[in-house]
């Protein structure tokens, strides 16, 4: 079931990372990443990294998403904004992505697939990633808490209006 599942989120993942770039609306291309992006996160689950997942699903699938959606709404991207490109960059474009299509076929058929063997299967868990952050890296850890305040500070601090 496992590499049945595999296989779906790799088409799925794939599918929607070509309508990101096949879309022709900047808002569905963006609804399109989303999927992608929660299909790279059922990839970590399948890694047994369930907290690299939800990590994901939380900056990338939403704060940063939401940060795309409301700049593309505040540009208003249209398509009959966009240029019209020449017949010539087309072809060249066509040419060009078959190229690259074929040299990466070439290049997969003659690579070796071996299966790699994981020694520890609990690489990616919360409890291993909480040792070794606050163990080993407790100063750099606080450093960059205190990196971040500093830059909400000075968010908020640019952004404050003056009362006259």
């Amino acid at each position: 079931m496992n590499i049945s599942l595999f296989y779906f989120l790799a088409f799925l993942a794939i599918l929607s990372a070509l309508m990101v770039v096949i879309s022709k609306n900047p808002v569905h291309s963006v609804l399109y990443l989303i999927i992608c992006f929660f299909a790279i996160a059922g990839h970590y689950v399948l890694m047994n990294a369930q907290f690299l997942a939800a990590v994901h699903i939380i900056v990338y699938a939403g704060a940063i998403m939401v940060l795309f959606l409301y700049v593309i709404m505040m540009l208003n991207l249209n398509s009959n904004v966009e240029p019209h490109k020449s017949k010539w960059l087309k072809v060249a474009a066509t040419v060009s992505g078959g190229l690259l299509m074929t040299v990466l076929v070439g290049a997969l058929r003659q690579a070796t697939t071996t299966v790699a063997s994981v020694p520890n299967s609990d690489v990616g868990l919360i409890e291993n990633l909480g040792l070794v952050l606050f163990r080993e890296y407790a100063l750099p850890f606080e450093v960059s808490s205190i990196l971040l305040l500093t830059a909400m500070v000075g968010t908020v601090m640019l952004g404050k209006k003056e009362i006259n």
